[in-house]
This record gives structure tokens, C-alpha cells and sequence, in this order.
């Protein structure tokens, strides 16, 4: 059975509702981002708040998720002086005018969705961004030691037993999603993971996207 948006939403409620902050601490190797402060800028797909922290407290940030769990655990966050604005919203069907973002965050957003998601919710980030903005992407890449886990329910997207699903990219899937973005960079990064004593690769394929200016 294909799952829907219910499926995705329940699945995630129950993981951050029982896991709270497993993934702690703020996002590394965050790019350089030169903005006027108080520009507008999205984050999608905030979870526990690990990118929010790291963003410039100057710009005036939006930070989403469909998860109410994940919201709640930002709100110390932005309580904080994140000034960030935090909506519960689908990714498929964001409410914000075209071009109205200097730059999006998308960091494990894109992977934890089926492929036709994958496709509206892309339509939709290159909709919302200003013309010369920028698009933060990071998933992970199929030589990751996870990839494979679980009940393939597409080509290399996995469910895991909790419900949640995870899509491992190559380096060729992400440029395919933006096509009227012009690519900046593209890399995947991987790293050692020593769990039990066995030393694991994570795999992420980072990239860069900017919209040209008319």
C-alpha cells in the first residue's frame, strides 16, 4: 500500500514524540552564507532544530516541518533570539508567495519523501526562491551503511520499522530535481561512524543550487 501524507505525519509525530532530541547539538560544515541582515530565510523540514541553531540569528528565518513534536522541541530555540517564525506545513504545498526567499535550507527533507513528493516538493522550493537565492541541500547518499535497511518500498527508499522512509541519493539525482536552478556545487561527504566497535561509512550528498537573476 502507497503511503500518504497521513502515514508520513503519524510517523514522525511518534519518533520525535518518543526520541525527543536524539540528534542534538547544530548542523556542521553549515556553508557560507553572506545575507543582509533581516533577510528571509527558510528552513524546511526543522525537526529538533539542529540547522535552525546554526543559522544567523540576524536574518528572519522560517522554520517548517510537518511534525508538531519537531516544532515544540524548536521553540526553546526561537525563544532563545533565533528569531525564527515556526509553522507546522506540508513541504508539498508551501504557503509563502513565489520568490520570496533569499535562501532554503533543505537538510534530510527531501530523502524522507516518496518520489512523487519528492518531485512537488522540489516545484515548490525553486517557486519560493528569490531570484539570485540560494538552496542548502544535504541527503544521504547510497553508500551509506543504513542504505539498504528496512522494506524497500520505491528504488532505494527504505521504511524502517518505526514508519518513517529514507531515499539514498546519488550525485546525479539532486541537479535532476532543480532543473531551472543553476548548480553551484555538488560533492558527497562521507565519513567514519564507529557503532559497537565496528567502524561504519556515512555517506551525504551535499549541493549548492543558486536562481539565476533576470
Amino acid at each position: 500500500m502507497k503511503m500518504t501524507t497521513d502515514d508520513h505525519l503519524k510517523a514522525w509525530e511518534k519518533d520525535y514524540g518518543t526520541r525527543r532530541r536524539l540528534w542534538g547539538g547544530s548542523a556542521k560544515g553549515m556553508p557560507v552564507l553572506r545575507l543582509p541582515a533581516g533577510s528571509r530565510v527558510l528552513e524546511l523540514g526543522c525537526g529538533s532544530g539542529k540547522t535552525l541553531s546554526a543559522l544567523d540569528p540576524s536574518w528572519r528565518v522560517v522554520a517548517l516541518d510537518i511534525s508538531a513534536e519537531a516544532l515544540e522541541l524548536c521553540r526553546p530555540l526561537s525563544a532563545a533570539g533565533q528569531r525564527a517564525d515556526l509553522m507546522r506545513a506540508n513541504v508539498c504545498d508551501l504557503p509563502f508567495r513565489s520568490r520570496s526567499f533569499s535562501a532554503v535550507f533543505a537538510f534530510h527533507l527531501l530523502g524522507h519523501l516518496l518520489e512523487d513528493e519528492r518531485q512537488k516538493s522540489a516545484q515548490e522550493i525553486a517557486r519560493v526562491l528569490a531570484p539570485g537565492g540560494m538552496l542548502f541541500l544535504r541527503e544521504f547518499g547510497r553508500d551509506d551503511f543504513r542504505a539498504g535497511k528496512g522494506v524497500e518500498v520505491e528504488p532505494w527508499t527504505f521504511r524502517r520499522a518505526q514508519g518513517t522512509v529514507t531515499h539514498y541519493f546519488t550525485e546525479e539525482e539532486a541537479p535532476g530535481l532543480f532543473p531551472g536552478l543553476d548548480q553551484v556545487s555538488l560533492y558527497t561527504h562521507r565519513w567514519k561512524m564507529r557503532v559497537r566497535g565496528e567502524e561504519l561509512c556515512r555517506s551525504e550528498v551535499q549541493a549548492a543550487f543558486v536562481l539565476a537573476k533576470t
